[in-house]
This record gives structure tokens, C-alpha cells and sequence, in this order.
């Protein structure tokens, strides 16, 4: 039997669990951020005072074994603001146990307990593993992202 799921909200005293899973994020899309955009990421998303980026921890067994990041922002269709979960990670080890799931219900029902209806986040194409949950859980769009490149 799989011990119980905790999610709740990323705090100050998770630093140290939270640095691992993030990095391991990181290193899933072949990149690394400096140790300053880290301790910046890090405030950003424990700040009490911030409403516009919140963060998301998974605990099983007091065991942290997944991470959801999530950028609130407005919109120019809508008067309310929109959630973006920017990130979400499971331990490999965690995949396929609901993990994932749990992460963007709570995503979800902290975007309806605030009155911001729409929620919406991108993967890479190829992310066929993520792709299995995001197709049950979510609606693929027909968007194509763009970006400005090296800056």
C-alpha cells in the first residue's frame, strides 16, 4: 500500500527539500540556473506577501517526491487573472502513482478557491511520459509556442 499524499504550499523551511527537486527539474530540460536565480525562484514562491507566484509541495512520508510551480498573472480576454503552472515534477520513482495528478488538482482547486477559472502550462512535444496525464487531466490546445530566443 502507497503511504498517503500530502500537497500543500511550498514554505520557507522547505528549502532544503525543495532545492534537489528543483534542480532534478532543471536537469529534465537540460538546463541550470544560477545560484542567485535560484535563492531569487526560491523567495518568489515562499514570499507570504506575494499572490502572483505560489508553489506547491508533495510529501509522501514526509518525503518530498514533487514540486508545482505556478505564475498568476492578467490576462488581456479576461477580467480575472489566469494561473499558469509553469512547472511540475515528480521523482522518477513517484511517476505513474498520482503524484502529478494530486499536483495540478491542487493547482485547479487553488485557481477556483481564488476566483481564477482558467489555468493552463506547455511541455515539450516529446514529453511523452508527462503527455499521458496532461491528455486525461487536461485539453491539448493548438497553440505553438514562440520565444525571442538567446537575449
Amino acid at each position: 500500500m502507497t503511504a498517503p499524499l500530502d500537497i500543500r504550499p511550498l514554505a520557507r523551511e522547505d528549502r532544503a527539500a525543495w532545492t534537489p527537486l528543483w534542480q532534478a527539474y532543471l536537469g529534465f530540460y537540460d538546463t541550470a540556473v544560477t545560484d542567485e536565480v535560484m535563492d531569487t525562484t526560491f523567495a518568489r514562491y515562499t514570499d507570504p506577501d506575494r499572490t502572483d507566484m505560489l508553489g506547491f509541495l508533495a510529501l509522501q512520508d514526509d518525503r518530498a517526491v514533487g514540486l508545482a510551480h505556478v505564475i498568476v498573472h492578467s490576462h488581456g480576454w479576461r477580467i480575472e487573472p489566469v494561473t499558469y503552472m509553469q512547472d511540475l515534477y515528480a521523482i522518477p520513482e513517484a511517476r505513474g502513482t498520482g503524484v502529478g495528478r494530486a499536483l495540478i488538482e491542487a493547482v485547479y482547486a487553488d485557481a477556483d478557491a481564488a476566483g481564477r477559472p482558467a489555468v493552463y502550462w506547455m511541455t515539450q512535444e516529446d514529453n511523452a511520459t508527462a503527455r499521458l496525464l496532461y491528455d486525461r487531466i487536461g485539453r491539448l490546445t493548438p497553440f505553438i509556442k514562440y520565444d525571442r530566443g538567446a537575449a
